[in-house]
């Protein structure tokens, strides 16, 4: 048996679980005990499929074993346990102490070192933290208490983050299996060749597409640079890119996959539960922003493509574009369902992502050749969707330690506290700015989702004290833990791709960051001005929209520009106009006149800047 066959319980019990068959068989199953049962399996696989040395497998089994053992008995003893919370004896403390470190070891396997060792420091805090001097001293707590706390409360451990990670994010890694077992990345690709290979810089915008239409199925920037990057960089990198460019291209492109709806990834599913609205509210007050981002990625490398002469790829050697729509209807039937089931019907997102699942399939089983695989297609759906799942189980449980630990020792109120003074003295910029650095700083070597629910538990309620609406915080921090991937020194995305492109590591992450520029700066803007979050009515949404474009245009402009493009002091100028653009827009009262002006000088200088490098194109190719 392949190790990750081990995988495959997850998932299928998640499924049970979604479609409520302990129910439908006459059996009471409390969802706590559910999250430990999935959780404990999720820890258990964890160890074996990622040893800790060849020669002590069998230390792996021991810990597995021992920490799904310690999850079966919360599951087993659950109810028993919330009629006496007083008693806190051993039988409950030893497998809480179990539970807690071989979550933290499996993460430390699955995730890397910083963010077991964060939940470590956070577990210390409130074992110590009383004896801390001022307003950062802990309550004081007894140990078993805290221990049993993280273990066993809906506050701790199987609350509402790892519940998010076991039904609604469970269902879309499935639904994303399904679609990758199917070909849906090869045809992915298949479709981006199509409808842009042949325009200028081809290959590049096919990786835009590609990207960010793979995104939806994977939710992980890592694995969307490995699946699309072996494909579109070496085509970028035929076609003229240079290899830092090329790589910084799909890095930047992969990264945005999470943003970009209507299937986002994980962390957009934690909003919708933290903020307590629907996902469809997420995904639409993303729309905009994300529309920003890849259109500024698209003009910035459209127009490098027109700085350097680089044309797109021969049609003939492209895939046609009628026959690529025909094999496309397994993944483009279910993505209609999907929509339906989770906006039309209203369906939670976990379900609706497994009926999307289940049309896909079915549509694989109509449309396949007969010596396609049937049943063999479902096998591998499980095992990769089971191997998907672990790490963010592990991260989910992680995170569910840091919050119970904020809520217990207080935590949570004493950095209100400490960065409302910071609104008070500075306003509510250097609070934002200081959000934004924490973010990426935690965000090395740490998941989206994790960066998102430790800095939003921490941070996201000074935001809303100091003023900012509830969304905007928290898309705020949600995209600058997401930027994290692509910041140096340790841009993962970008490093991922670069040795794909066997490019310089560091010349290649501060490309990533220049072509993302907007993304930087767009949480700025709706920080102040949440029209862009669709927060508004229909005029001021239209008037921050063409301000926020237009300087975002401007932007990608200039940062594209060489030789014939402009001198250094008209680059310098129109980016300073970008810049004041952008600003109007944030800080103006949306759809005054003032903030129409604005809107219109960014529109003018857009026609004119186009009409200039349109010429200074036209000039050089004469």
């Amino acid at each position: 048996m392949k190790v990750n066959a081990w995988a495959m319980p997850i998932p299928l019990i998640g499924v049970l679980w979604l479609f409520d068959v302990p129910r439908h068989l006459g059996y009471v199953v409390i969802t706590e005990q559910y999250l430990a049962l999935i959780i404990g399996l999720a820890t258990l696989v964890g160890m074996i499929v990622a040893p800790l040395h060849p020669r002590l497998r069998a230390l792996d089994w021991v810990l597995g074993v021992a920490a799904l053992a310690s999850w079966i008995w919360l599951a087993v003893n659950y109810e028993a346990w919330l009629l006496n919370p007083v008693d806190r004896g051993p039988a409950k403390v030893v497998p809480a102490i179990v539970a807690i470190l071989t979550a933290l070891e499996g993460t430390r396997r699955h995730c890397g070192l910083v963010l077991s060792v964060l939940a470590a420091v956070f577990i210390a805090y409130g074992l110590l933290g009383t004896h801390l001097p001022g307003i950062f001293s802990a309550a004081e707590i007894a140990p078993a208490r805290f221990i049993l706390y993280l273990y066993s409360d809906t506050n701790g451990i199987p609350g509402l983050v790892l519940n998010v990670g076991a039904t609604q994010i469970l269902g879309f890694i499935v639904f994303g299996a399904v679609l990758n077992a199917v070909g849906g990345s090869r045809i992915l690709t298949d479709l981006a060749m199509a409808t842009m290979g042949h325009r200028r810089g081809g290959p590049a915008k096919v990786a835009i597409l590609a990207s960010s239409f793979f995104g939806t199925l994977s939710g992980s920037t890592v694995a969307n640079v490995m699946s699309t990057g072996v494909v579109t960089i070496p085509m970028m990198k035929r076609s003229g890119f240079p290899a830092r460019y090329a790589a910084a291209i799909e890095a930047v492109a992969s990264n945005g996959g999470q943003i970009a709806p209507p299937v986002m990834g994980a962390t957009a599913f934690v909003i919708a539960e933290f903020l307590q609205i629907s996902y469809a509210e997420v995904v639409l007050a993303a729309m905009l922003p994300a529309a920003a981002y890849y259109l500024m990625l698209y003009l910035q490398v459209d127009r490098y493509a027109a700085a350097h002469g680089l044309v797109g790829v021969n049609r003939s050697d492209l895939p046609p574009l009628g026959p690529v729509l025909v094999k496309a209807w397994p993944l483009i039937f279910p993505l209609g369902v999907l929509i339906y089931f989770l906006f039309g019907l209203g369906y939670s997102p976990g379900k609706s992502a497994l009926y999307s699942a289940a049309a896909s399939y079915a549509l694989y089983l109509v449309t396949a050749p007969r010596s396609a695989p049937r049943f063999g297609v479902l096998l591998d759906v499980a095992r990769n969707a089971g191997m998907t799942l672990i790490p963010v189980l592990l991260v989910c449980a992680v995170a569910g330690i840091i919050i119970g630990t904020i809520n217990i020792t207080g935590l949570g109120f004493a950095l209100t506290l400490a960065l409302g003074k910071i609104a008070q003295l500075g306003g509510v910029l250097p609070l934002l700015l200081v959000t934004a650095l924490i973010a990426i700083v935690l965000g090395v070597g740490m998941p989206t989702t994790g960066v998102y629910v430790i800095v939003s538990v921490l941070l996201a309620p000074a935001l809303v004290k100091a003023g900012i609406e509830e969304m905007a915080a928290h898309f705020f921090i949600f995209y600058f833990g997401l930027l994290s991937m692509l910041t140096p020194p340790v841009a993962i995305a970008s490093y991922a791709a670069a040795s794909l492109a066997e490019s310089d590591m560091w010349r290649t992450g501060v490309t990533g960051v220049r072509l993302a520029i907007v993304a930087y700066l767009i949480p700025f803007v709706f920080a102040f001005n949440t029209s862009l979050l669709l927060e508004g009515n229909f005029m001021e949404i239209i008037v921050s929209c063409a301000g926020i474009f237009a300087a975002g245009f401007l932007l990608a402009e200039v940062l594209a520009w060489r030789g014939a493009f402009g001198g250094g002091f008209l680059r310098v100028a129109v980016g300073a106009l970008a810049v004041f653009i952008g600003a109007g827009i944030a800080i103006l009262e949306p759809a005054s006149p003032w903030a129409i002006a604005v809107a219109v000088l960014g529109i003018t200088t857009v026609i004119a800047v186009r009409r200039f490098t349109a010429g200074a194109i036209q000039q050089t190719a004469n």
